[in-house]
């Protein structure tokens, strides 16, 4: 059948613009037919359509369709793997249907979470940072740069789980620091255009930090140095404060001398979703929404898929709060 789909029509290098998307249409055929539901945004994605990307896969070519992770309703199938109606969740990108072998779908549980949008989150990011890398337990103090975003918004609330003593965080708004509290269970939260980070941390917290989980870099990180306690571990995610630079700058080296200096621990790290990390982030998720000490944070677009590319720029922004995803009418 035809489908519409989102191309990336030039890589991209400085700041992205609509310019740099293109809607395509293209024959679908294979296996099993699949109708997209929703789509799943995340600003990593934007290190992909660039020709200087860093990240250890390959970057994404002009002319061919970009985006990741979607989930989907079964609407054919010659599988007795899947069946008309099944939910599934695939990488096939921001398309409105897609088709293949069944092997590269995954079915879904529909009564597994209140919303299929849940499977498309950061969570397993989020967990395997805060309590694989940072190993965070019982007593610490936590930061959390970027914390209303999709991997910040979760990470908060995992650490309160295992057991942190205090968790602060940092957001771009009066809003979104409100957000934080009230909503996401954060003990503080500050906005970091709001004064020095560093002050605003060395008030929320006095005697220090012990864990940092990062997504964002640049000044919070520095400010973390400052408020770090000897030993400290540092949870590297990301830079979000430098993604419209050059490789350099998005990717800047951290300070490690000033770490070294106080027995800071820098541990950077990347998840790629295997189905372990996955199978593990569910496992707690599913326990803690259970619990009533966890809700899963996110921003539902309604659109068609030509407002994709719209939905992932405002994401780059600072638009939303959360996990973001677009649902296709």
């Amino acid at each position: 059948m035809i489908t519409r789909e989102i191309r990336l029509a030039a890589q991209i290098t400085g700041i992205p613009t609509l310019d740099h998307f293109a809607v395509a249409e293209t024959e679908v055929d294979g296996e099993v037919l699949v109708r997209t539901d929703q789509v799943g945004l995340a600003a990593t994605y934007l290190e992909l359509m660039r020709a200087d990307c860093t990240l250890p896969v390959p970057a994404w070519q002009p002319g061919r369709r970009v985006g990741v992770a979607v989930t989907g309703t079964v609407v054919r199938s010659d599988s007795p793997e899947l069946a008309v109606g099944d939910l599934v969740q695939s990488m096939a990108g921001w398309s409105e249907y897609s088709a293949g072998p069944a092997a590269g779908y995954v079915k879904l549980d529909r009564g597994l979470f209140a919303d299929p949008g849940y499977h498309l989150g950061q969570g397993p990011t989020a967990y395997y940072g805060m309590a694989d890398v940072a190993a965070v337990g019982e007593g610490d103090v936590v930061f959390v740069s970027g914390a209303a975003g999709g991997v910040g918004s979760l990470a908060g609330q995992i650490a309160r789980c295992l057991g942190a003593a205090r968790v602060i965080g940092s957001a771009g708004s009066p809003a979104k620091v409100d957000y934080l509290v009230d909503e996401l269970g954060y003990d503080a939260a500050f906005d970091y255009h709001d004064g020095s980070a560093a002050d605003r941390l060395g008030e929320l917290a006095p005697e220090g930090i012990s864990v940092f989980f990062d997504v964002v870099g640049g000044e919070q990180y520095d400010a973390a140095l400052q408020a770090a306690r000897p030993g400290a571990r540092f949870a590297l995610c990301g830079s979000l404060a430098s993604q419209l630079g050059d490789a350099a700058e998005r990717f800047p080296k951290p300070d490690r001398a000033a770490a070294e200096a106080k027995g800071i621990e820098l541990l950077p790290f990347s998840c790629y979703h295997t189905p372990d990390q996955i199978a593990a982030w569910r496992e707690h998720f599913n326990t803690w929404l259970g619990e009533g000490r966890f809700i899963y944070p996110q921003t539902v677009v309604e659109g068609g898929i030509e407002d994709v590319p719209r939905a992932f720029l405002w994401l780059l922004q600072g638009s939303y709060r959360g996990n973001v995803s677009v649902r296709l009418s």
